[in-house]
């Protein structure tokens, strides 16, 4: 048997700017050992300034590449400057420790690598330093622990018919698995007297030159289809076929898909009715066969409109979940037209990918949910160019078509170190939702206004009291409110949630399947204790809830102040057999009822 493996070094992943900002600082360093050492009054050096400039894209969320070009530019130029300064004390005569000579060299030797690159406009170069500390450190591409890239020493492991293993060869380059057969296969018959009748290796050995070698000396080369991956679709092609795949068989319908919603979600059950229909449809489009009658079924994106706190990120979720489907979850906020400030509109489908296991075929059914969409309408009364707004809809509207998009393999951003791929985005569902504060009263302004003359003023507050207006949204509701018609377009599945109200919320309290209640009862019967919600408390703490105007997201964070006393007391008194909740307790009254496994019942015990 034969393999090669990387023995990881403990090193950060290297950017090219935080090493020539880390060889600055070391460089630095020695300039004032230097002036310390011999007299010398320090030279203008920016420290404070270069640190400055660092930093600046070292915290940055997004860093596009004019930015790393600059700051590596400013890095390079502070390199330069200091070895200037080192030089003419040598020249002076005044010598650097033994240390520092070998320190220096390695950074003599990255700043003409890095110079080379940054020239060139390049990202490799013949024996790259990754590591000033470990400069023998070599970038071994092998792509086998979740990372396409490691750092270390490569080695070659032979293991022979008597069980021993061996290493065939140790190195810190990056070299071919492939030219360590032969001499393995012949250091096997210097020890034994013959050659092996079986070699097991992986797939980057079984080369030509080497299958003719193993043919000529009679030996079966043979193994699994390992070695290297490649992230292309043609050459991972088999891999994927023995991945489990959606079947339009077992796809379940609507009614299926509702069923499991409705043990999570409370309410909405027109928003789960749609959203069913709506993802069984999609699906039917992505797994059926292309027929020859020219129909092309059409992809419908979907626009959930709903108040903080209804359920539209929940309901996603437990759909994807049982979909089986991978789901990729961003923030519209975060979200500019090429980067500048925040991410750019494609790295939502490297989260898709990410989530995928990098499997591009399984990408490429996901679904991507963009929250808070509405945050990016676009700017009213404005003629400056919105790069967080209107920019953004136009940027996203590629993806929402169907497009391909190339993203980095295992890593969020792009990097000269990343491999990359291309997602085509055309079989991808999207869901927009998005709060839409103000959209009621631009639909009340459209209905009132339907009105005849002389009845216009009964009409104006017919509906004020109207709970759900987002059911009589219409497209150019949604166009006043600031997305552009295009945007819009590609969503053509608009629905909307309800706000929850009291008794919708006591119901998300006891009755959802992994319901907060439920997850608390759970950590109690832990300690042997038994919690107990009085239906009166639950209304209290579904009125509080409500009062915040933040819909579920309340409830967790009111259950967590009302029961940290309790958490913290029960592991104390192992006397403890139920805790009862009561609404003087929630109302701030009065104490939760304690029953005791002997005494009965008491009261709180401190």
């Amino acid at each position: 048997m034969l393999d090669a493996t990387c023995a990881p070094s403990n090193i950060r992943y290297p950017q090219d700017f935080s090493l020539l900002n880390e060889a600055r600082e070391k460089l630095e360093t020695i300039i004032i050992r230097f002036c310390k050492s011999y007299g010398f009054s320090r030279p203008r050096m920016y420290r404070r300034q270069a640190r400055k400039n660092y930093f600046a894209l070292a915290k940055a969320k997004k860093r596009s590449i004019k930015k790393i070009r600059a700051t590596i530019r400013k890095q390079l130029a502070y390199i330069k400057r200091d070895i200037g300064y080192l030089e003419s004390y040598m020249e002076e005569g005044y010598a650097p420790t033994s240390k520092e000579i070998s320190l220096l060299m390695t950074i003599y030797k990255l700043y003409e690598q890095q110079q080379y690159m940054y020239q060139n406009k390049v990202h490799s170069v013949e024996n790259r330093i990754v590591s000033i500390s470990q400069p023998w450190i070599r970038p071994i591409v092998r792509g086998k622990t979740k990372v396409p890239v490691e750092f270390g020493a490569k080695f070659d492991l032979s293991i022979d018919d008597s069980g021993l293993g061996r290493i065939e060869k140790i190195s810190y380059d990056a070299y071919n698995e492939s030219t360590v057969l032969v001499e393995a296969v012949e250091r096997f018959r210097e020890r034994t007297g013959y050659y092996p009748e079986r070699l097991l290796a992986d797939q980057i050995y079984r080369t030509r030159d080497n299958r003719n070698f193993c043919k000529l000396h009679g030996i079966r080369l043979s193994g699994p289809k390992l070695g290297r991956p490649s992230f292309t679709k043609q050459s991972s092609k088999e891999k994927k076929q023995e991945k489990p795949a959606l079947d339009i068989n077992k796809l379940p319908a609507p009614h299926v898909i509702k069923g499991n919603l409705d043990e999570y979600v409370m309410g909405q059950e027109q928003a789960k009715k749609v959203l069913s229909v709506g993802v069984y449809n999609h699906y039917k489009r992505v797994l059926a066969e292309q027929t020859d009658d020219g129909v092309e079924i059409e992809k419908s994106n979907m626009l959930m409109l709903g108040p903080t706190g209804s359920g539209k990120t929940f309901m996603v979720k437990t759909m994807a979940r049982l979909l089986q489907v991978p789901l990729a979850i961003t923030d519209a906020t975060a979200l500019t037209e090429a980067g500048y400030i925040g991410d750019d509109v494609e790295s939502v489908i490297s989260k898709l990918l990410a989530n995928a296991d990098n499997d591009v075929e399984l990408a490429e059914r996901g679904i991507v949910y963009i929250d808070e969409i509405d945050k990016i309408a676009k700017k009213q009364n404005t003629n400056n160019r919105d790069v967080s707004g209107e920019s953004v809809q136009q940027a996203l509207l590629k993806l929402l078509e169907g497009a391909d998009v190339e993203v980095p393999v295992g890593a969020t951003n792009k990097n000269a170190m990343v491999p990359m791929t291309t997602v085509n985005t055309s079989n991808i569902l999207f869901i927009c939702g998005g709060a839409f504060p103000g959209l009621e009263d631009i639909i009340k302004k459209r209905l009132t206004s339907q009105g005849t003359i002389g009845f216009g003023s009964e009409l104006r507050d017919k509906y004020d009291h109207e709970k759900d207006l987002f059911r009589l949204v219409e497209t150019e509701d949604i166009r006043e409110y600031g997305l552009i018609p295009e945007f819009i377009g590609r969503l053509p599945i608009v629905f909307s949630l309800q706000a929850m109200d009291e008794e919708l919320l006591v119901q998300v309290l006891q009755k959802p399947k992994n319901a907060i209640l439920k997850q608390y009862r759970k950590l109690l019967q832990m300690d042997e204790v038994d919690l107990e919600f009085e239906d009166d408390a639950m209304m209290a703490v579904a009125k509080k809830a409500a009062a915040k105007k933040t819909g579920a997201r309340a409830l967790r964070s009111i259950i967590e102040e009302f029961m940290m006393d309790i958490m913290y007391e029960i592991p104390k008194d192992e006397m403890i057999g139920k805790v009862i909740i009561t609404k003087d307790y929630i109302e701030g009254k009065g104490s939760p009822t304690i029953l005791v496994r002997i005494h009965g019942i008491t009261g709180w015990p401190w």
